[in-house]
């Protein structure tokens, strides 16, 4: 696990940043557990957020660029790629990070990455932020995207 070493996480004002968790429906019991921590964390922090669900985690990309584009300070990206017998794996978690990386870099905003890249379903329960997952990969992905956005706040004046 890449739990020990984290970053702090949590405590933080985020009152008026305006997020977006954009989600895929596939694996929906790790992905509905990771966005009720993505909304646990917004959540605590005072943020404002909505949001969307999409068809899988290739469509991450573009919906998290209209979201920014629209005006979001902050895109959470939710996922579940889970490796089966075919190269499908690498190229979809190849195209999804890809595009994810572009997004945030084209557009000047953070994009909180939780798309788990996972061999079978218990790896992915495990960093679910269910009762028993050793992670919370969706608290800590909209955790992260809080920050970027504070940081880049501060640094743009």
């Amino acid at each position: 696990m890449a739990g020990t070493g984290q970053p702090t996480q949590g405590g933080i004002d985020a009152s008026g940043v305006r997020v977006v968790i954009v989600a895929g429906t596939w694996h929906d019991v790790i992905t509905d557990g990771m966005i009720v921590g993505a909304q646990r964390c917004l959540d605590e922090a005072n943020a404002d957020y909505r949001l969307v669900r999409v068809a899988g985690s290739f469509e991450l990309p573009v919906v998290s660029k209209a979201a920014l584009d629209a005006g979001a300070d902050a895109v959470v990206a939710l996922g579940v790629i889970m490796r089966g017998g075919t190269p499908h794996f690498e190229y979809i978690s190849a195209a999804t990070t890809d595009g994810l990386t572009r997004v945030a870099l084209d557009t000047g905003k953070p994009v909180g990455f939780g798309v788990l890249t996972i061999d079978d379903e218990q790896q992915g329960l495990d960093r679910a932020g269910l009762p028993g997952s050793k992670e919370d990969k969706g608290y800590e992905a909209a955790d992260a995207a809080l920050r970027a956005v504070l940081t880049l706040r501060e640094l743009r004046g």
